[in-house]
Formats: C-alpha cells, sequence, structure tokens
C-alpha cells in the first residue's frame, strides 16, 4: 500500500505550479483578459467586438463598429484603468482600437 503524504496544498497552489511549469501562463492570461473585457464592458459592446487580444502589454480590441470605437477611445485611460482592477494586476499599458 502507498504511503500518503501529510503536506497538502490547495487545488489553486497546484493548478499554478502545473500553469507555470508547462509554460501555459500567456494562454490563460489571454482567457483572462477575454473574461476581464465581457465583464468591464458588457454585453453590448462584447457584440461588437471581434477579438481582443494581449500583446506584449498593449490591449488590442478590434470593433465592428466605427462610431463605438470612436466613443471609446475618448476612455482609453478608464479602460485600461478598469481592466487592470478587474484583472488585479497591472497587464495592460495601452489600449488600441482598430
Amino acid at each position: 500500500m502507498a504511503k500518503r503524504y501529510s503536506d497538502s496544498k490547495s487545488i489553486k497552489d497546484l493548478m499554478g505550479a502545473f500553469i507555470k511549469e508547462n509554460n501555459l501562463t500567456k494562454g490563460f492570461t489571454q482567457i483572462k483578459v477575454k473574461e476581464a473585457w465581457l465583464q468591464v464592458m458588457g454585453n453590448g459592446v462584447q457584440s461588437y467586438t471581434t477579438s481582443i487580444k494581449l500583446q506584449n502589454d498593449v490591449l488590442v480590441v478590434h470593433l465592428s463598429s466605427s462610431v463605438l470605437r470612436e466613443e471609446l477611445s475618448y476612455g482609453k485611460d478608464k479602460i485600461k484603468a478598469m481592466m487592470n482592477k478587474t484583472l488585479g494586476e497591472d497587464l495592460i499599458k495601452t489600449v488600441r482600437l482598430t
């Protein structure tokens, strides 16, 4: 019969170690950014969003509506602040709307 070890770890710690060990951090960061965009901007903006990418420290958002792109361009700093707050870390330095 196998021995049981008494040092227990939480699933969060184990998943974090697994993600780091297998170099999956970049992919999980992309997923977190997409979820944060939906949470911060809501369903109205989400319906006009075609793609969201985090390239280095630049959030690149492709929008299908030029009117919405123009409106959101006035609040890039606010979007950046809200996204970083939702993500819990300063991942985004600039926002580019295309």
